[in-house]
């Protein structure tokens, strides 16, 4: 908890700095994007790749257009987390934009995956929800929105690996319990509302588990068809 807090403190404090320089400076930003989101590196990686903290998520490679949804969710209050939101508040449409292509476009290696502590008996329940859903509790598969190697699709689906399942647990429980939204139709909410915390903990540990695949590219738009409509992925 400490050293998450140092990193968010360290975060705050180079944006303060950079407020000054700017000023300084003809209020000129950095000459390139990796030293504009050196504020986020302290808690997502130097590159995006995450870090040692469970709950600061790998940003590398997901889909532009996720990651802008989701700093606009941060910067209007739709997500909310107080380093997150202070940080973006008086970020415009374009920066974020510009920050999201940024993050998009790195691909540091995933991590291995992390040992699970949960018996195999929870990690196949897990597994079988991932692969293959429960269509008697209208629980969809997550391979049929996130995509049969859980990398995601391009714009506003993001891939799955590369997560800590406390990461993965905690957001489950926020869609489900409405602290965390998304454009209507909010599909996650639908479909977390629909999960009981058994079916989140074997998830969230069996995602965990995936080891990379061999092109972890999220893939293009239309490669597949949504089981149903989402706010965040327009056709």
């Amino acid at each position: 908890m400490f050293a998450r807090y140092a990193a968010l403190a360290s975060a705050i404090a180079y944006l303060a700095a950079f407020d000054g320089a700017a000023a300084q400076t003809a209020n000129q930003p950095p000459d390139t994007m990796a030293a504009r989101v050196e504020a986020c590196t302290p808690c997502h990686g130097n590159k995006g790749e995450g870090t040692s903290d469970v709950y600061f998520p790998r940003l590398a490679g997901k889909p532009a257009g996720y990651l802008y949804n989701q700093l606009l969710a941060f910067r209007n209050g739709r997500r909310k987390y107080p380093p997150m939101n202070y940080l973006l508040e008086f970020l415009p449409d374009p920066y974020l934009q510009a920050m999201a292509d940024y993050f998009a476009s790195e691909h540091p290696p995933l991590p291995p995956p992390a040992p699970s502590e949960v018996s195999k008996e929870v990690l196949a329940q897990g597994e079988l929800l991932a692969t293959s859903g429960d269509a008697g509790r209208s629980i969809p598969a997550c391979v049929s929105c996130h995509g049969p190697g859980l990398t995601g699709m391009t714009p506003g689906i993001p891939g799955l690996l590369g997560l800590r399942a406390n990461y993965i647990s905690a957001q489950l429980g926020a869609w489900r319990y409405g602290t965390r939204t998304a454009k209507s139709p909010d599909c996650m909410q639908l479909v977390a509302g629909h999960l009981t915390e058994a079916d989140v903990t074997a998830v969230a540990a069996w995602l965990a588990t995936r080891p990379a695949p061999a092109n972890p590219v999220p893939v293009p738009k239309g490669t597949y068809a949504l089981p149903f409509g989402c706010g965040s992925q327009p056709n």
